[in-house]
């Protein structure tokens, strides 16, 4: 499995090659300021060696500490395109889908350590998606 890229910025990798225009909606989306100009800072990786990468699969590239963004068949194909967040971390991490539109809230708090991962799995729907606060 090809390494993860060095970057300044959080990674948004793409696993699901099987719609492109759902794609770039997907990467307007991120890149749309929110309500007050917040943005998520993500280096994007349109990379075909990462195709079909599980989540776990996805986890075991990342540094411990890492914050990932995975552009995965749920994110292209559900409404809100729910992205999946991962937090590798001994402690306060884990697996949280986020709407794109809400990207920028957890990416940025939590790559500053504004806010504890916590914070964002208490505040998700039923359904495990995070929607805002």
């Amino acid at each position: 499995m090809k390494s993860l890229p060095q970057a300044e910025a959080t990674l948004l990798i793409r696993t699901d090659f099987s719609d492109q225009a759902a794609w770039e909606a997907l990467q307007t989306a991120v890149a749309t300021p929110q309500e007050e100009d917040f943005l998520a800072y993500v280096d994007i990786v349109d990379d075909p060696a990462y195709r079909d990468l599980t989540s776990e699969q996805v986890t075991s590239l990342a540094a411990d500490g890492e914050l990932l963004i995975v552009a995965d068949t749920t994110a292209l194909t559900e409404p809100g395109m729910p992205l999946l967040v991962i937090l590798k971390s001994e402690g306060d991490g884990g697996e949280l889908r986020v709407i794109a539109k809400e990207l920028a809230s957890i990416e940025n708090n939590i790559s500053i350590a504004n806010m504890d991962w916590s914070e964002f799995v208490d505040g998700a729907d039923e359904d495990g998606v995070f929607r805002g606060f």
